[in-house]
């Protein structure tokens, strides 16, 4: 890998840090990179050029991409108790979605395709009209009544009482509770044309990227502030701690196994395509490009 990797991923607490070594020089030897920060439902879309070599996309959208890129067994967002929350107004209950305006972050997003899941089952009559808004400007316009209810991610979690906004259903717990695995969020995918060596080179930069930003959380720090939007501290700290996790490191088994139930599960409803057997595979085991 000669020339420099161009690479696309959030401005997100978790990006960040999980990128920073990499794309900073903090690693001898990790090929150069050219960074591009965009919000998911950007990237997802950005997914379908030949623009990026790697990027982070929506677990949802990986179906879409797989004949091109390789998804990556590290570096992305996969956890429990990290899903996306559906929001509402004080006083608005479950019986009013079937005729709610329902904002959500992208239409390729894992947060829309739980929604998607949980709705078939739990909302007769299914949801009302659903609209894509920037995941910044969810909780504001269900807030001043622009729309009836909102599903947010990330940050927001955390911030969402300061809109005076009720949960309505945490998605995560649903989907733990359904499968008891964790929660599929973010893939990192790697142009498949690359090459295998080239592919099981850049697992072990990225996994040697997380590793380095948990041996020196203080090194990104200046970095993730930059690209937080304004983020208090502690909620930046709040992120990182929820979305950077051992899944993060290594994907593993059982995140191999939530991410396969996702994308079957959402193939069953007609929300993507079928995954060809052997499509999730990796040219190389994490142990074997970079021991821990």
């Amino acid at each position: 890998m000669d020339e420099a990797l161009r690479v696309a991923y959030s401005p997100c607490p978790n990006d960040t840090f999980v990128f920073h070594a990499w794309t900073h020089g903090r690693l001898p030897g990790a090929p150069a990179t050219v960074v591009t920060h965009a919000d998911i439902d950007v990237t997802n879309g950005l997914a379908g050029s030949d623009r990026f070599d790697v990027l982070k996309i929506s677990y949802a959208a990986l179906p879409l991409f797989l004949d091109r890129f390789a998804l990556v067994p590290c570096g992305g967002a996969l956890g429990r108790g990290c899903g996306p929350l559906l929001l509402a107004r004080p006083g608005t209950g479950l019986d009013a979605l079937p005729d709610a305006t329902v904002a959500v972050p992208s239409e390729r997003s894992t947060a829309y395709l739980l929604l998607r899941l949980w709705a078939a089952s739990a909302v007769p009559g299914g949801l009302g009209r659903v609209v894509v808004l920037p995941f910044h400007e969810i909780m504001p316009a269900v807030r001043d009544g622009a729309v009836d209810a909102g599903l947010i991610i990330h940050e927001s979690r955390f911030t969402y009482p300061q809109y005076g906004l009720q949960q309505l259903v945490d998605l995560g717990q649903f989907w733990e509770r359904d499968t008891s695995l964790p929660i599929p969020l973010g893939a990192i995918v790697a142009r498949r044309d690359l090459g295998a060596p080239a592919l099981t080179a850049l697992a072990g930069t990225i996994r040697a990227s997380v590793e380095h930003a948990w041996r020196h959380p203080d090194d990104s720090s200046a970095y993730v502030r930059e690209h937080a939007q304004e983020m208090a501290p502690e909620v930046m700290a709040q992120h990182i701690g929820l979305y950077v996790n051992p899944f993060t490191a290594d994907l593993g088994a059982e995140g191999l196994a939530a991410v396969r139930a996702l994308l079957d599960r959402a193939a069953a409803v007609g929300a993507c395509p079928a995954v060809p057997p052997g499509a999730l595979d990796f040219p190389a085991t994490l142990s074997e490009v970079h021991p821990s």
